[in-house]
């Protein structure tokens, strides 16, 4: 069954979700009130309204309501900022309830009707006691969320090890597996320190643009494999996957010599 969607990011989130535009017509760029588990929430359109299979969602398609207005625009960006200056006190309070958790962020619905604290935490916590003190203390409703490693960097931002804001922040990447199966497809070190992100986990990058690799991998002869060239027939020993250059050796009187070629220099059986 064909249905129409509409692709929409949440204020704290890098990943698209899509949306039923439930009658409504809606264009990139706007602001709109859904509905979601966790009650309803402001987001922005960031793909225009499109028709897909409904076999390829994953989950039950929820609705967009209607557009947001002005006054609602403008008061969650305030209770936002609200919320975000809270972060130093429920960091304190934590450690002064002994809770083995490291605070986040802080975050209000865009009507202020609940705050969320974003934590990461080796293990489970029993925050019922400190939930209730942080109701006291914020006079609010308080819903408390242990997030994931990936999730912490792309809440908090950074800058990876290319020196660019990390994938995830930007909305690249971290809604997909990722295996270490894809570093190897990259010729990268399998090193950790080279292939992990600020989150300790393997890059995000790396299935961004694995498609090209495994792509590039399958026009290329398979190292250690023959391939004539035109000096001769030779033993392939690297391929430059992104030059689309093929290093071959050949050996001849106990002398060995690697040699470059392009690839539509060589011939092979693929």
């Amino acid at each position: 069954m064909q249905i129409e969607v509409v692709g929409v990011r949440f204020r704290h989130g890098g990943t698209i979700y899509s949306f039923s535009p439930n009658g409504g017509n809606y264009k990139k760029g706007d602001k709109v009130i859904v509905e979601t588990e966790r009650g309803n929430d402001l987001v922005t359109v960031v793909e225009d309204e499109k028709v897909i299979d409904a076999s390829s969602l994953s989950d039950p398609l929820k609705n967009v309501l209607r557009k947001a207005t002005e006054k609602e625009i403008e008061d969650a960006v305030i209770f936002d900022e609200k919320a975000s200056a809270y972060l130093p006190e429920v960091r304190k309070m934590a450690k002064e309830s002994g809770l083995e958790m490291k605070i986040v962020s802080v975050e209000a619905n865009f009507d202020n009707s609940k705050i969320t604290v974003n934590f990461t935490s080796d293990g489970r916590v029993d925050f019922r006691a400190f939930a209730k003190k942080l109701a006291e203390k914020f006079k609010n409703r308080i819903e408390l969320r242990q997030i994931g490693p990936r999730d912490a960097v792309r809440n908090m931002g950074g800058l990876g090890l290319c020196g660019k804001e990390c994938c995830c922040a930007q909305g690249y990447g971290e809604s997909d597996h990722i295996s270490i199966k894809m570093a190897k497809n990259q010729n990268l070190s399998l090193n950790p320190n080279s292939i992990s992100g600020l989150c300790g986990k393997l890059l995000c990058c790396l299935a961004y643009e694995n498609d090209a690799y495994v792509k590039a991998l399958n026009e290329m002869p398979k190292v250690n494999s023959f391939v004539v060239t035109p000096d001769g027939k030779g033993k392939v020993v690297y391929n430059n996957l992104l030059k689309r250059l093929v290093s071959v050796r050949f050996e001849s009187e106990n002398v060995a010599e690697v040699k470059e070629y392009k690839l539509d220099e060589i011939k092979f059986e693929k």
